[in-house]
């Protein structure tokens, strides 16, 4: 062990010890400070968008109950699924010959795009004509983890970086006092991808997603130990700061750096993270619109919390909310029963926040992104093949609806199409690696350029192939 170590380590133990001494960077002036990873960046071109909040209702809510209205099917409403639907497919749940299975619920054209909502989003239909609507969105996975994994991190498997590790590590954040990438979540449950859908993989961890909470501590450890002062604890993130600098300048590990970071961040959080998460001071107008209770975990509370993030500066707030699996396996997931109460709370909450976002001037510059993994089948689910007495929709990747809002996206525009059953996609076939192209240059990077080397190569977002599309019919 070297002179400068032994005096580092001996002044680390004093601080904690008595609390109080000297800067260890006044020690070692000569050392090279460590590289603020998440320094503003100058983006590839002129972005449309400097924030996304990206909605991911976990669980996949049925399209077909939504947004894409078939007449048709209802026309078919319990006959049997023709074969040529069942031949070679491969299905979560479905065993034998299912029945035809068209919504229980009304359609109606709204706003001057005239886009087809259902009955059971009448706060929606209110701002279709700020929207784009994509029905004809496909995936080639059918499974909730693998199908989660590949949208946000662009593959099936664990171990890649997610969209919004993506996004701060092409751009940094504006806000060096809160994180660049947050993660909150509602209904319960963590979406089945786990952790991994906020993480940064090979990337170096200070990327990754803060995942907040919105009661208690919105991150935990935040709060100052017991019996350690804030002015004890700048004194040993100072000592930790130089040791981990002589580590970095000796070992030359990128991680180091980042966990160097990820210490200056949470002190600094300590201030910021809880004045922005506390809504309790929104006016009651607010909360009404959002049906927003301070103090509880919920979508509403989330939606409201990510117009407070992006309004100061995080770069990419990641909502899930669990629950929109509806399979129909009992009263929990029937599409009647269960569809009905998370519908209304996501319905009024989303819109609120599109129309806060708007009338703040704030939407022009977030891109908002709403959806879940993959859709559901036109056909009923016969778990086991036999017809149970509640109604829900199997895992269905060929054909899905998301939309989104905001940040240089068209307003109005009712994109895509599928077959008369909503069965398959028919016209302008989208796939998540487009809409991560997408997003990615909305919000002013070059999906094919962006990448990070590792294990000898060049891994990307959108994949090794040059498949992905920026998807220009959408834009303005």
């Amino acid at each position: 062990m070297n002179e400068k170590m032994r005096a580092a380590l001996a002044a680390t133990r004093r601080h904690f010890i008595s609390g109080c001494g000297i800067g260890l960077a006044n020690m070692f002036m000569a050392e090279a400070q460590p590289e603020n990873l998440l320094a503003p960046k100058k983006p590839d071109h002129a972005p449309k968008a400097k924030s996304v909040i990206f909605l991911h209702m976990a669980g996949s809510p049925s399209q077909l109950e939504l947004f894409d209205y078939k007449p048709e099917l209802v026309k078919y409403n319990g006959k049997p699924c023709p074969d040529e639907l069942l031949k070679g497919k491969r299905f979560a749940f479905i065993k034998g010959v299912p029945k035809m299975l068209g919504t229980p619920y009304q359609f109606k054209q709204h706003g001057q795009s005239g886009a087809w909502v259902s009955e059971l989003m009448p706060n929606f239909s209110t701002i279709v004509d700020d929207v784009t609507i994509v029905r004809s969105m496909s995936t080639d996975q059918f499974n909730h983890a693998p199908a989660q994994l590949f949208l946000q991190t662009g593959n099936p498997r664990f171990g890649f970086a997610s969209m919004g590790a993506w996004a701060t590590y092409g751009l940094g954040t504006e806000n060096q006092d809160l994180p660049g990438f947050v993660v909150l979540t509602s209904g319960g449950n963590n979406p089945d991808g786990g952790k991994s859908l906020w993480g940064s993989a090979f990337l170096p961890s200070v990327f990754q997603g803060v995942h907040c909470r919105s009661h208690g501590d919105p991150v935990l450890f935040l709060s100052d130990p017991e019996g350690m002062t804030r002015g004890v604890r700048r004194k040993t993130l100072d000592a930790l700061k130089d040791l981990n600098g002589m580590q970095a300048k000796q070992a030359g590990d990128p991680e180091t750096e980042a966990r160097m970071g990820q210490y200056e961040l949470a002190y600094r959080m300590q201030i910021s993270v809880p004045k922005v998460m506390d809504i309790s001071k929104e006016p009651e107008a607010v909360h009404k619109a959002y049906g927003t209770e301070p103090g509880k975990t919920s979508l509403a509370n989330n939606c409201l919390l990510a117009r407070r993030l992006v309004e100061n500066g995080v770069r990419f707030v990641q909502i899930y909310d669990w629950g929109w699996d509806h399979h129909g396996t009992s009263k929990r997931d029937d599409i009647q029963y269960a569809l009905q109460p998370h519908i209304k709370t996501a319905d009024q909450a989303v819109t609120a926040l599109i129309k806060d976002l708007k009338q703040r001037g704030l939407l022009d510059q977030t891109l908002v992104v709403w959806g879940g993994e993959f859709g559901r089948t036109p056909m009923r689910e016969n778990r086991g093949g036999t017809e149970g007495a509640f109604i829900g929709r199997d895992h269905h990747p060929y054909a899905y609806t998301m939309w989104m809002a905001g940040g240089g996206m068209k307003k109005g525009l009712n994109y895509g199409e599928t077959d008369e059953i909503g069965y398959y996609v028919t016209k302008d076939k989208m796939t998540p690696r487009d809409l991560q192209a997408t997003i990615l240059h909305q919000i002013g990077l070059d999906p094919h350029k962006l990448h990070y080397p590792y294990l000898g190569l060049n891994q990307r977002l959108i994949g090794p192939t040059e498949e992905a599309r920026v998807m220009k019919d959408l834009l303005i």
